[in-house]
């Protein structure tokens, strides 16, 4: 089956085209991992008062702007650096990164305030743990872990790492997430290094270190489930699994090498997700994509993409690599991750222009997680779509749920009913509340001109309901549109008026919900080059107020 496999991985290196329309797909997770160990993706400034602190949080936001207008889904943030946090914790130290001095509060929350904005955004964050590794020997955070634990924190070279090998590791590990769950709305608890370390000389059998690893996960895991069921529970692998029949992993694979069976957390219901690390291009990429994707166990994986390859100061990567990469892992239904955020937002070689205009035009939403829960939430009852001078808002229902918030998603097309199936669709996700007005919005992929709406409600599984269409949109009452004749013409911006008014000295523009909003002379044609995009009622007024439906027309 593998022989098989590696062939077929040559085909798709092979064939697939760089010029085709990239498949549009509904689900898909799309992320990226935001780094903060030492500021290399954010916080790029510190925090020490109050103007600083408005700084640094501007500076997340235009990062989390881009990252929305480029259909991201997903933000896995650095939130336990080094034996360091970047939130008030009661177990370790403020990292150095957001004050500038280790220990030292920023002044304000930053993982708090991170979760609002992507949410704000319709983007999930997830809490990117560091786990082995707790930075350099002499450091602050290490000297108190060293402190708390004094045999269990082992040193190599400069580094300190925790001893995968002793139980209060994962007992330790399990407090931190423990932590972040219990305190904020993640959507996520990403795991980082849940190996052993590369400079680790392993003494026990590969099936014992493998049984401590995946003991960590599992007390972690349990922790978390217990707390939130809904979270999603993930962690980044080696990007090889292991060697495969006709591709060696050259000595670097996860489940040999580290001790990492993360195949086999998936099917042991251990994991949600996996993001493997798979910096790397030709036979070394996609002979391993297609094994991680033989062994989803119907989970989630999205592969890690070496973004950072593009660099000049990296790699040096052609974009076509990237390309014929990111094109592969939709053919074979996996998701994609980029390492790390500042080099997607930044645009190296192209890949933001190409992933926002092209590759990832559309949004997607991130599968759901049928395995924890399969049951759909209600439809919203009802969905009231007004249009007030051409400035549509949208209004629903709002759905509740026994075990978590619910959220919403809204569609949009010039056709009723609305396909929800077709992520072009797709216009907001993840709202918050129960209202939208699509002009004000943040519209990633079209313009606010449709016709037609519908919602559906999202559980914080993934799991959304049916859809609930609009009403007509501007309805047309029988009494107003009675004796009118077909839609008036009109020729771009001009309206050409009817004969048989003449004797009207004005006439008025007039929205169906009944407002003039517009009076001209009496005259053949008239200007709407200032109407907002809509249907309205042309009527003849006289000096003395009173209207006269003459008829019908589309701006």
């Amino acid at each position: 089956m593998r022989k098989i496999l590696t062939i077929i991985a040559l085909l798709y290196f092979m064939v697939v085209p760089l010029t085709a329309q990239p498949t549009v797909v509904k689900h898909e997770m799309r992320a990226v991992w935001l780094t903060t160990i030492g500021g290399v993706d954010w916080p790029r400034s510190r925090a020490t008062n109050a103007a600083s602190i408005r700084t640094q949080q501007q500076e997340l936001c235009r990062i989390l702007d881009q990252l929305q207008a480029a259909n991201i889904n997903a933000v896995m943030l650095q939130t336990r650096i080094r034996a360091s946090v970047i939130y008030p914790s009661d177990i370790e130290p403020w990292d150095y990164v957001m004050s500038g001095k280790a220990g030292v509060s920023p002044g304000y929350d930053p993982l708090q305030f991170a979760i609002d904005e992507c949410h704000k955004r319709g983007m999930q964050l997830h809490a990117w743990v560091v786990t082995i590794p707790v930075g350099k020997w002499n450091s602050l955070p290490t000297k108190q872990l060293r402190q708390l634990m004094p045999n269990n924190i082992r040193k190599i070279g400069d580094e300190g790492y925790m001893n995968p090998e002793r139980p209060e590791t994962a007992t330790y590990l399990a407090r931190i997430c423990r932590e972040i769950t219990e305190r904020y709305d993640i959507d996520g608890i990403h795991l980082d290094y849940i190996r052993y370390p590369e400079t680790w000389k392993i003494t026990v059998p590969h099936n014992e270190g493998r049984r401590h690893i995946t003991h960590i996960v599992r007390t972690i895991h349990d922790v978390v489930k217990g707390i939130k069921p809904w979270v999603m529970f993930s962690c980044s692998p080696i990007g090889k699994f292991d060697d495969l029949t006709r591709y060696s992993s050259r000595g670097w694979n996860a489940y040999t090498k580290v001790c990492q069976d993360a195949q086999g957390w998936l099917r042991d219901d251990l994991m949600d997700a996996l993001f493997p690390m798979m910096y790397f291009k030709g036979d070394h990429f996609y002979p391993f994509a297609i094994d991680w994707q033989q062994h989803t166990s119907g989970r989630i994986i999205a592969a890690g993409l070496g973004t950072y390859m593009l660099d000049k100061s990296q790699q040096n990567w052609s974009f076509d690599i990237m390309k014929r990469e990111m094109y592969v892992l939709r053919d074979l239904g996996l998701g994609h991750a980029h390492f790390r955020s500042k080099f997607f937002t930044d645009n190296t070689k192209g890949i933001y222009d190409f992933s926002t205009q092209e590759f990832d035009r559309y949004p997607a939403l991130v599968p759901p997680m049928t395995w924890a829960s399969s049951q759909t939430p209600e439809a919203p009852a009802s969905l009231h779509v007004s249009n007030t001078n051409g400035n549509v808002s949208l209004s629903w229902s709002p759905v509740t749920s026994a075990e978590s918030y619910i959220l919403y998603n809204v569609y949009a097309s010039e056709q009723s009913p609305v396909d929800t199936d077709d992520p072009r669709n797709l216009i907001a996700t993840r709202i918050m509340g129960t209202s939208l007005n699509p002009q004000l919005s943040m519209l990633r992929s079209h313009p606010p001109t449709f016709k037609h709406y519908a919602v559906t409600a999202i559980d914080r599984y993934g799991n959304e309901s049916t859809a609930t269409q609009d009403v007509p949109l501007q309805p047309v009452s029988p009494i107003l549109t009675a004796g009118l004749s077909d839609m008036l013409s009109v020729n771009g911006q001009t309206l050409t008026v009817p004969t048989g008014y003449e004797s009207a000295p004005y006439l008025a523009i007039e929205t169906l919900q009944g407002t003039i909003i517009a009076t001209h002379q009496n005259q053949s044609q008239i200007d709407i080059s200032s109407l907002a995009p809509g249907i309205y009622l042309l009527k003849s007024l006289n000096a003395q107020g009173i209207t006269q439906p003459i008829g019908i027309f589309q701006k």
